[in-house]
């Protein structure tokens, strides 16, 4: 039996899945298709990392290496939806949880060393650079294009008076200490930190590295990161804009934390001058952010009055910080993983260059991004806004993106090789020979990391490149920087894969992102389309920007990894896992989270086993899930924001309604046509009973039994509260 792996991840997601999966696993059994499920869950992965130290009952098998393996054979067909990649306090959170259910589990700050290593593999974005055996290929489709043509979503007026812009450091960065070698051939490389008396300490050992692989190596100097980041917070009060911090503490788990402690310690120097070594000496550190720290210091009772007291001044006599939730007092600094750079610039240009100040207003922001080597992709869009106005949604253009992500490429891999410096010295990546490949002078609290870059992807990144300038017929840029030593690496190894491809007829460049991002932008305006073609971070990047702008959301996108292997990854959207609709749920039974990523990842699923294993009513029902698709955005009934309204549950009977219907009337296959003619029938007849049963349950609290790990059977109740709906898709089974 064909079969497709369907995983349950996180928070709204999860929760849709509860109320999708059935009406799949009904549709999809009678094309002898099986949905198999795998618990890639923060909690799920916890509960992994610890499946030796529980009794036998409370195991759980470690899905996300299961999947990984699966990645790598041709027969892997996976729909990964969006999961939590957990900050400190998330991970606290449901460990506390798991706790709380009975599972004998250590609390992270008092872990011994290795229950901490477990705790820090399900940490940050732990599960996507496992799973991605292939480079990105993500695109808006054209009912969804359409979709946002017909209704357009709002934008913010730009004006030319901004005084948004983007602050970057521009030297002693990543961007600027960055060097690079191609490797001549197979080694194992080690890192090393020689102090000033010689003494030599291995940061990371054996090290294995293939022929034609790029490795890089790069410093972000600590005192310039905070003579900048105390500059910043001056200008925006000379400026009298907000202050806010753009970083990716979830997917850079090492380095982004690291520079977000400094952001806050550089917005509160006296308290951190005066009250620092207290506050370490309290187990709290400003990593964790802002909210972290109070909580801590509350819990202190009176030895925290002082240290609250100074940080409470400090916050009112700096400029104003941009904030996450105005009403409930939470800024950019409290939370690590609540501000991620490439959904909260996007948000901020969408809204004409603002974010919301404490006051509950709109307010012009210094947007700081401390490592320059994206940054100005953001800077031009918004110079671009302030001359031009804001974008058109009914005439803009498209700017779809092939991304180099495979085997964990670029700085998405550089975890296990980044290291806050302790003492000053070199820090040098050694061939086995001894051979000193690339080194750089440091001091304490510097940040050094390492990154990895394997040929195989690169030449597979360069061919679907063409691929997709060919079969869209749409001109391709490669964003690589000239003076960026890895870029100038990867210039010429395109130039050198290029020339395997017939690109006659095609155009196809190369160009620094900046210069990129303007020659996009200005064919944005004429309503013309030009492809991405970016290396790991700028995939993450661009995949929010433009489909933000164009689309009003991320999650619309349709994002397939051909892995390398031949199989496929199906992703779903990218726009997080929006815990804010988790709350809506448990407040107001009311699913605002939009499942239009999922019902384009099947669709591309269906058809993609159809191709693999020869399964031709496989492709009938890929069409006709695409078909209905279509359909449910041209009738409006995607969630509406508000009780009363269709919500994801409705949505999703909406879809079944359209998708029965569209095979009832296919002449591809007359027996399947036959099979669903009268579950059509009645699922048309009765559309209005079902839309009444999911509103009827609308407007009061819900019960799921738990966040991280809810009640299966509790949270099955909430999403399926339609029996006729219910009756219905059982028809199938």
């Amino acid at each position: 039996m064909a079969k497709i792996i369907y995983t349950l991840t996180d928070e709204a997601p999860l929760l849709a899945t509860y109320s999708l999966l059935p009406i799949v696993e009904a549709f999809t059994s009678t094309a002898g298709v099986e949905v198999e499920t795998r618990d890639i869950s923060l909690a799920g992965r916890i509960l992994a990392a610890f499946a030796d130290r529980l009794p036998d009952d409370q195991r759980t098998a470690d899905a996300l290496a299961e999947l990984g393996e699966l990645a790598k054979t041709p027969e892997a067909n996976i729909i990964k939806l969006p999961n939590i990649s957990a900050s400190v306090p998330q991970l606290n959170a449901a460990i506390a949880e798991l706790q709380a259910l009975g599972y004998d589990l250590p609390t992270y700050e008092e872990a011994s060393a290795e229950d901490k290593a477990r705790y820090d593999s399900v940490k940050g974005s732990a599960v996507n650079p496992v799973l991605r055996e292939g480079n990105s290929d993500r695109r808006a489709p054209a009912a969804v294009k359409n979709y946002a043509r017909k209704h357009p979503h709002s934008m913010g007026e730009w004006s030319a008076d901004s005084k948004t812009q983007v602050a970057t450091m521009g030297r002693d960065d990543f961007r600027s200490n960055e060097q690079s070698v191609i490797m001549p051939e197979a080694d194992t490389l080690r890192i090393q930190l020689v102090d000033s008396a010689g003494e030599v300490s291995v940061l990371k050992d054996d090290l294995k590295v293939l022929e034609g692989e790029v490795v890089d190596a790069t410093v972000l100097r600590a005192a310039s990161l905070d003579a900048f980041l105390r500059e910043q917070v001056e200008k925006a009060k000379e400026l009298g804009v907000l202050f806010s911090a753009h970083l990716k503490a979830t997917m850079m788990k090492v380095s982004d934390p690291i520079i977000f402690g400094h952001v806050v310690k550089a917005f509160f120097p006296a308290t951190f001058a005066q009250f620092g070594d207290e506050i370490a000496a309290a187990g709290l550190s400003p990593n964790n952010g802002l909210g972290a720290l109070i909580d801590g210091l509350e819990a202190l009772g009176g030895g925290g009055e002082e240290i609250l007291a100074s940080l409470k001044t400090e916050l009112a006599n700096g400029p104003a910080l941009a904030m996450v939730n105005s009403d409930k007092g939470i800024t950019n600094l409290h939370v690590p993983s609540d501000v991620i750079v490439d959904a909260s610039m996007p948000a901020m240009i969408r809204i004409g260059g603002k974010m919301w100040g404490p006051d509950g207003k709109e307010a012009d922001t210094l947007a700081v991004i401390p490592d320059s080597s994206y940054a100005g992709v953001y800077q031009a869009v918004i110079d671009d806004c302030k001359a031009n106005g804001a974008y058109d949604p009914v005439t803009m253009g498209s700017v779809p993106n092939v991304g180099l992500m495979a085997q964990a490429a670029e700085e998405y891999g550089s975890h296990n090789k980044t290291f806050e410096i302790t003492q000053a010295g070199k820090v040098q990546v050694v061939t086995a020979s001894g051979e000193v490949l690339m080194e750089h002078d440091v001091q304490p609290g510097d940040i050094w990391r390492a990154c990895q870059t394997k040929d195989a992807p690169i030449r597979d990144w360069v061919k679907l490149a063409v691929t997709r300038a060919r079969v869209s017929d749409t001109p391709a840029i490669f964003w690589l920087d000239n003076e960026r030593a890895h870029d100038r690496n990867l210039i010429s190894l395109v130039e050198k894969y290029l020339a395997d491809h017939d690109t006659e007829g095609l155009s196809i460049e190369i160009m620094s992102p900046v210069e990129a991002t303007k020659k996009s932008i200005e064919r944005i305006r004429r309503g013309e389309d030009t492809i991405s073609v970016t290396g790991n971070v700028l995939r993450d990047y661009n995949t929010d920007l433009f489909p933000i702008l164009e689309l009003g959301t991320s999650a619309k996108m349709l994002s397939v990894v051909p892995l390398m292997n031949g199989g496929g990854l199906f992703e779903t959207g990218a726009g997080g896992s929006a815990p804010k609709h988790v709350q809506q749920l448990v407040e107001e039974n009311y699913l605002r989270w939009d499942s239009l990523g999922e019902f384009l990842a099947l669709a591309e699923s269906l058809q993609h086993l159809a191709r693999s294993a020869g399964n031709d009513r496989a492709a009938v029902l890929g069409k006709a899930l695409d078909a209905a698709t279509g359909t449910l955005l041209d009738e409006n009934k995607s969630p509406a924001r508000r009780v009363g309204q269709t919500d994801n549950r409705g949505s999703h009977a909406w879809l079944a309604v359209y998708w029965a219907e569209e095979l009832a009337k296919q002449t591809e296959d007359a027996e399947l046509a036959a099979a669903f003619a009268p579950i059509a029938t009645e699922l048309r007849e009765k559309a209005d009973t079902i839309a009444e049963e999911m509103i009827a349950v609308q407007g009061k609290p819900a019960e799921l039994g738990g966040y991280f790990r809810p009640d299966a059977d509790k949270t099955s109740a909430v999403m399926r509260p339609s029996e006729t709906l219910n009756g219905i898709i059982a028809k199938l089974g």
